[in-house]
Order: C-alpha cells, then sequence, then structure tokens
C-alpha cells in the first residue's frame, strides 16, 4: 500500500521554497509544462484511450465517457489554461489591507499560500493539469488522488508535469500522484491532517459526501449541478430556446450542464413546442408535471426526484409555475447552489431572482454552461465550490489563499 505519510513529508518539505519562489520562476515553468503537454499528447491519448477501452468494457455511462474522454482540442485546453494561469498576476504576498494603531503598530494582511492541498476526483483527467497549475501558481503543493477509471491518464499527464517542473530545476514533488486505487488509501488520504492543509473533492454527489463525512482534514465542497433555466413570462422565447439548447446539450456531463427547466405558465403553450423541437435533435427525454404533458404529449411523468437529479444524461425535467416568486421557491428547493439562469426581459423581474435564488452563480439571459474558471478568466479552476466557506462559485488563484497578518512595531508592549 502506498506510503502516505511518506508523500505528505515531501509535500510539506517543498513548502517553503515554493512559498518563496518568484513569479517569473513560477511562470516560466508553468509556459514550460504548457509546451510539454502539447509536444507528448500521443502519449497522454494512448494513455486516455487504455482508460476509455476500459470504460466501456465496464459500462461507464455516456455523461462520465464524456468526461474521462481526452482528444488534442482537450489536452490543448489544457494547455491554454496552463499559460493563461502564467499569465495571471501573482498574488501571493499581496497586501489585502494595512492600517497603522494609534499605539503606532503597523499591521499588513498578507495573502499567503493554504500550505499542501489534496484533491480526490474522479474520471476527470483535465483536472490534473488545471489543479496542479493553480497550485503550482498560488505556492501550494498538491496531492491529487484520482479515480481508478482515469488512472492511465491520470499519471501520463503527471510524468509530463513533473518532468517540466525538473527541467526547470523544480522539485518533482510539488506534485504527486496516488495511483493506489485501493479505497482504503482513499479513506486514509482524508485523514492525513498532518501534512494536508485542505481537501477537495471534485466528482459525484457520493464522493463528496464520503469525504465531508469521512475526512479529518478540512474540507472545500465542490457541489453537484443540479442546475435550473427559468423562461419566465416575459421571456425572449427564441433566445430562451438557444439558452436552454446550450445549457443542456452542448457538453452533458458536466456539473453546469441545464438539468431542470422551470417555465412560466403563460408562456408554456407557445414556448414548450419550440424547445421541444430543438431538442429532439440530441433524443433528450422530457419529464413534466401535468401542465407541461398537456403540451408536450411525448414527456413522462416527473417524479418528486426528477426535480432533485443531476441526470448527467440527455433527460430534462420540466416544472410549471405561475410566478417568478414560484419559480424561485422550487429552485431554492431543488437546487444544488451551483448555477441558475432566468430568461427575461424585464429587468425588474430578473432583479428578483438575481437577488432571491440561493446558488453560487446567478444568470441573467446567459447559459449556466459558463460556470468555469476558464470562462471567468482565471485561467482554470479547481473546482466550483457550493459552499459558502471559504470559498464560492468557480475557484481560481486566491481561493487557493489564505492570510497573515505581519505587525511592524518599535518596541511597544501591552499594558
Amino acid at each position: 500500500m502506498t506510503d502516505l505519510r511518506e508523500m505528505g513529508e515531501r509535500a510539506a518539505a517543498v513548502r517553503t521554497g515554493l512559498q518563496a519562489m518568484s513569479a517569473e520562476k513560477k511562470n516560466k515553468a508553468l509556459l514550460l509544462a504548457a509546451e510539454r503537454l502539447t509536444e507528448r499528447s500521443d502519449e497522454i491519448l494512448r494513455a486516455n484511450g487504455a482508460d476509455m477501452e476500459s470504460a466501456e468494457q465496464n459500462g461507464m455511462s455516456q455523461g462520465l465517457k464524456d468526461r474521462l474522454k481526452l482528444t488534442g482540442q482537450r489536452i490543448g485546453d489544457m494547455a491554454e489554461g496552463l499559460r493563461q494561469i502564467a499569465a495571471l498576476p501573482d498574488c501571493i504576498g499581496e497586501c489585502m489591507e494595512e492600517f497603522e494603531r494609534p499605539n503606532g503598530l503597523k499591521i499588513r494582511k498578507v495573502r499567503v499560500p493554504l500550505g499542501v492541498i489534496g484533491i480526490i476526483y474522479e474520471a476527470r483527467p483535465n483536472v490534473t493539469a488545471d489543479a496542479f497549475g493553480l497550485c503550482f501558481k498560488t505556492g501550494n503543493a498538491v496531492i491529487l488522488k484520482g479515480g481508478s477509471d482515469a488512472i492511465r491518464s491520470n499519471a501520463a499527464i503527471v510524468r509530463v508535469l513533473r518532468d517540466a517542473m525538473e527541467e526547470q530545476g523544480i522539485s518533482r514533488d510539488v506534485l504527486q500522484l496516488i495511483e493506489d486505487t485501493d479505497r482504503r488509501v482513499t479513506v486514509e488520504f482524508m485523514k492525513l491532517k498532518d501534512y494536508v492543509d485542505v481537501l477537495i473533492p471534485r466528482g459525484s454527489a457520493g464522493l463528496i459526501r464520503s469525504v465531508v463525512e469521512n475526512s479529518t482534514v478540512p474540507v472545500i465542497e465542490t457541489g453537484t449541478g443540479n442546475c435550473h433555466v427559468y423562461v419566465d413570462k416575459d421571456a425572449d422565447l427564441d433566445m430562451a430556446v438557444r439558452i436552454v439548447y446550450n445549457a443542456k446539450t452542448q457538453r452533458i456531463g458536466v456539473c453546469n450542464a441545464c438539468e431542470s427547466l422551470v417555465v412560466h405558465s403563460a408562456v408554456r403553450e407557445a414556448f414548450l413546442p419550440m424547445l421541444e423541437a430543438a431538442l429532439r435533435e440530441k433524443s433528450v427525454e422530457l419529464r413534466g408535471d401535468e401542465r407541461v404533458r398537456a403540451v408536450l404529449k411525448d414527456a413522462v411523468p416527473a417524479s418528486e426526484e426528477d426535480y432533485g437529479t443531476e441526470y448527467l444524461d440527455y433527460i430534462l425535467s420540466l416544472k410549471t409555475v405561475d410566478s417568478v416568486e414560484e419559480a424561485i421557491d422550487h429552485i431554492n428547493r431543488y437546487n444544488t447552489k451551483h448555477s441558475d439562469c432566468i430568461v427575461t426581459e424585464d429587468r425588474g423581474t430578473a432583479e428578483k431572482f438575481l437577488n432571491g435564488v440561493d446558488a453560487a452563480c446567478v444568470y441573467w439571459n446567459a447559459s449556466t454552461r459558463f460556470t468555469d474558471g476558464f470562462e471567468f478568466g482565471f485561467g482554470a479552476e479547481i473546482g466550483i465550490s457550493t459552499q459558502k466557506l471559504h470559498a464560492r462559485g468557480p475557484m481560481g488563484l486566491r481561493e487557493l489563499t489564505s492570510y497573515k497578518y505581519v505587525i511592524y512595531g518599535s518596541g511597544q508592549v501591552r499594558g
């Protein structure tokens, strides 16, 4: 079994050097890592092909296979993410606030790394590069525990990244991958509090729940995505079709895909047939309430469970409401506090929705698919936090830092 304590010791040993590393050196290493990813893409794709073959044999769902699959374009996107991270300002050492007390003490609030970050994730090999880039830029060592479904892909990506670090004279231990797929190792990793400062799970509701319930290391919860689009009575219906089509079908296996549609009763007869015609191209199954099924004869009945389900599949639940207030109540009851959208031309209604829905990201007339660190200009993301402490929404560089107070005195003592 993997010696996790030894891995923890190696990660802890590189923290001081990482925190002191210049922005120039970090950026140079990130750019080299991006270059090596594209140069060695064939090696990564071969490893991913073996993972995909196993996924087929094991009957993996279409949504999960979409998350697992790498292409030349997706490796290019991973490399571009590293380049974007390199181009961002280095926030380590940044003075967040400073003030002077009446006794002459000068106090500065300074941004610092979290330390050693552990990440547990499932069949998402792109997370490997994103996590490394963000953690490295913010002076954090990172230990990754990917799922067994993507073990070959993750190992190939990590080899490339660690080799790039070594080329730059940087310890390979800034990035480590736990390759042992035994579940007992995962549980042991959750309890490595002597070395790991924070644990971030990315994956299914079951994985996240397991980490939250079993970890003795502080956890930043990245939640599942039961994302909603609400089509208001004052919506531009053509725009609404485009938004729902994109949010539902552009990539079904991602946490910011739309899983549930809420429709104002005043537009259901005009809007629902338009939407059904568009979604028929992707064979999306529609599950609706009675008023939806009165319009869409091919829709199947939606259960209570449907309204709270992240399908990661070509399935969409539909609910009819009579007001924006009812829409807000329905969404707040069933959402996972990830991303929700209103389509309307009425600013007052939009503001009511944006203020009333409890989610990390709320949209007015835009697809929920934009909830993404890359799309927000963060270069990449470590995950989408659906909790309220210590971060919320797409987690970029600043969300991987803490701070400390630095106090300058001239001999003051407290009386």
